[in-house]
Parts: structure tokens; sequence; C-alpha cells
């Protein structure tokens, strides 16, 4: 088994507006890419565990041109909001870097 920041060259979050959390993970080569994809854990039950969002409003785009998996789901809260810790989304993807792939 290999941690998935092994495989992949960028593993980012960013905003998607200020209601929408989008997280990049990006390989440097299609055998990578196609482990990961094919693996399936990167789900919308893994995501909905880790960040406590319903899985209906989890979008999940593998895109295989761009050898790049997108994650997208609603914020907590609002970026900006007085509660957010994270007004850019950047430190976001952090619970995904130890994710196990077999």
């Amino acid at each position: 088994m290999s941690k998935l920041r092994e495989l992949a060259k960028l593993i980012r979050s960013k905003n998607a507006g200020p209601f929408v959390l989008t997280i990049d993970i990006m390989f440097s080569d299609i055998e990578a890419y196609k482990r990961v994809r094919d693996a399936g854990v990167i789900s919308e039950g893994l995501v909905s565990g880790l960040y406590h969002v319903d899985p209906k409003s989890i979008q999940i785009t593998h895109v295989d041109p761009a050898l790049a998996i997108k994650v997208s789901f609603p914020r907590s809260v609002p970026s900006g909001d007085l509660a957010d810790g994270d007004v850019f989304g950047g430190q976001q993807y952090g619970p995904l870097v130890d994710l196990e792939i077999p």
C-alpha cells in the first residue's frame, strides 16, 4: 500500500466561490493516476466522513486528460464568516494526504 501523497504530484484545496471547497489531486504519470482512480478509495463516503458533509452534495470528477481527480463539496461555513478558520480553503486537503491506496 502507498499513501496518496506518495503517488500524487500535487494535492491542494481552494475555494470554488464562497460556499464551495474544491480539492485537486494531480498526478505526473498515468499509472499512478489510474491506480488511485481505479481503487475507488476517493469516494463520496470517504469525503463525507472526513469533512462531515452530506454524501449527496459531493461531486467527484475524474479528469483523465489532465491526470487529475477533483472533489467539490459545500463549505461548512461561508468563506470569510466569523467562524471560518481558513478563508481561502487552502489548508483543507490535509485529511487526504495519508490516505492508503491499495
